[in-house]
């Protein structure tokens, strides 16, 4: 049974399929699990007794599912248990509506601990104001704060939502990705071309909502590649070449190429910085600040003539972003924008730069400044580093009873170690640097600003696994058996950790309790 669960958790853990097309004897093709259970066989004669097509007891589906279920279900209690004895130390993910999240936290019996913040996407369902999860669970955990630090992704689609010229330009991009990805005929075509113009080959990137640096990638991949574009589209010369050709052969589809190029590459730090797993959210705004600062600096004049006339840039010794362009019309994306450059600052420069700064600044604020505040005084880098005001309004909002004189000593505490120069350099040093016992109700409230999530980056990875999972070849898999795969694919690192004896137990009680249930049936 060791054996057999050791199968079946590196089954689970790699996302591999269980089953073959064909899992009689003469097949050579039974699936991973009947392969892994043959090569057992072969160093191990005593378990051909139990995988004897005679003795299906481990072979059946309906047991195969049984021991998943087990593996799963163990998976499941160790994050509980985990949850449980340092209480705020890990978050609860969300994966369905409120109802359903309610009762999955009473199942497994982790509702009364205390839930620091929620994390969401940005669909109205979920993040929704007034009718969304959020709203609806903060009714009954009105401690638990939203926050959306990770919607940085969003903030260029909801740019492009006030602002009609970026709509279409990034409509447009998604256009030409369409055009030379669907054909392999076009694509070739376009290697063509870039090898007669000598260009470095390069694909086109696909656009993504939620992917910040999808957007940068697509935007310089087109501006590198404009010349073999046109050439390529002007070889083609079909309806949806030559209205392509037209398009981007406006001076403010260029324009907005190398408008948004500077745009982005100014906010593609802040989303690497949000990617990470070991950020803190003190840090994170300090770093947003910075991103609004450049972007607020860029509203100006000189940048303007920078990236409308890019032969201002000779001190920099880089290639004129706009030579070799041809542009066939005088006029912009809208009729009313001309080519005029007091026209594309004003229409298309300021109002992308006044609606990203806005998004960042709102996006962030959604976390109550005086809560922000008691999180930033356990920052060492802050200006209000253990303030004791700021801390008390963060403790009473959760609920804790943070003692003065523990603030007291922990600030004496670690000015000493800043003498001896072992000076603390984040929060998660100021928290293993202060001992339990003696800093109780202090180390409970920098646990849960510790706790409070900046990014659901790592919850939005975890759907990917669905993919791997569901795919065309495993479409008749069950939901229940979908669920419990994927609980194992995704705590890949738990699953490392199990202990194989308790899934048996879990395994054998099950396989007893069904037993129980199914002598009736057969009595009647």
């Amino acid at each position: 049974m060791q054996r057999v669960v050791a199968v079946i958790c590196m089954l689970g853990k790699q996302g591999l399929s269980f089953r073959g097309h064909d899992e009689t004897a003469e097949s050579h093709n039974k699936g991973n699990f009947m392969e892994c259970k043959g090569l057992l066989q072969q160093f191990d004669p005593f378990l051909q007794h139990y995988t004897s097509p005679s003795n299906s007891t481990y072979l059946s589906p309906a047991s195969q599912n049984e021991m998943v279920e087990c593996c799963s279900k163990e998976v499941t209690a160790n994050i509980i248990k985990e949850m449980q004895n340092v209480k705020n130390k890990k978050r609860v993910k969300n994966v369905c509506h409120y109802e359903a999240l309610e009762r999955k936290l009473e199942e497994d019996g982790i509702s009364q601990l205390k839930c620091v913040a929620q994390t969401y996407d940005g669909a109205a369902v979920m993040s929704g104001a007034t009718g969304g999860v959020q709203s609806l669970f903060r009714e009954k955990h009105p401690e638990a704060v939203h926050c959306y630090a990770h919607e940085l992704n969003l903030v260029l689609c909801h740019t492009c939502r006030g602002i009609t010229e970026a709509t279409e330009f990034f409509s447009l991009l998604e256009s030409l990705y369409s055009f030379f990805s669907c054909s392999l005929v076009s694509h070739n075509k376009f290697k063509e071309a870039q090898t007669k113009l000598g260009l470095q080959p390069r694909e086109l990137v696909q656009l993504s909502n939620t992917r910040w640096a999808c957007q940068l990638n697509t935007v310089n991949a087109v501006l590198d590649n404009l010349p073999a574009v046109i050439d390529c589209l002007s070889a083609i010369n079909t309806a949806t070449a030559v209205g392509l050709k037209t398009k981007i052969c406006k001076f403010s589809f260029v324009y907005l190429l190398t408008l948004f190029k500077d745009l982005l590459s100014v906010v593609a730090g802040l989303h690497k910085y949000l990617q990470k797993d070991t950020i803190d959210l003190p840090q994170a705004v300090a770093y947003k600040d910075a991103v609004c600062d450049s972007l607020k600096q860029k509203r100006s004049d000189p940048t303007a003539a920078d990236i409308y006339m890019p032969e201002q840039r000779h001190c920099r010794q880089k290639k004129k972003r706009m030579d070799d362009f041809v542009v066939e019309t005088a006029f912009g994306v809208h009729r009313s924008i001309s080519t005029d450059d007091e026209q594309l600052k004003t229409k298309l420069l300021y109002p992308c730069l006044d609606r990203m700064v806005t998004e960042l600044e709102n996006r962030f604020s959604a976390v109550n400044a005086a809560l922000l505040q008691g999180i930033q005084a356990f920052s060492p880098v802050s200006d209000n580093f253990l303030s004791e005001p700021h801390l008390a309004e963060l403790a009473h909002h959760y609920n804790i009873d943070l003692k003065t004189e523990e603030v007291m000593v922990a600030r004496h505490f670690l000015t000493r170690k800043k003498q001896a120069g072992a000076a603390p350099q984040d929060m998660i040093s100021v928290y293993n640097l202060l001992d339990s016992d003696m800093f109780l109700s202090l180390k409970s409230v920098i646990q849960v600003a510790l706790t409070v999530p900046v990014s659901s980056c790592m919850c939005e990875r975890s759907f990917s696994v669905l993919r791997r999972l569901h795919n065309w070849l495993r479409r008749t898999m069950g939901q229940s058996r979908l669920h419990q795969l994927a609980v194992m694919a995704i705590e890949k690192d738990v699953v490392e950790q199990l202990d194989h004896n308790k899934i048996i137990n879990r395994f054998a009680t099950l396989k007893e309790r069904r037993h129980r249930l199914m002598l009736p049936m057969k009595d009647q």
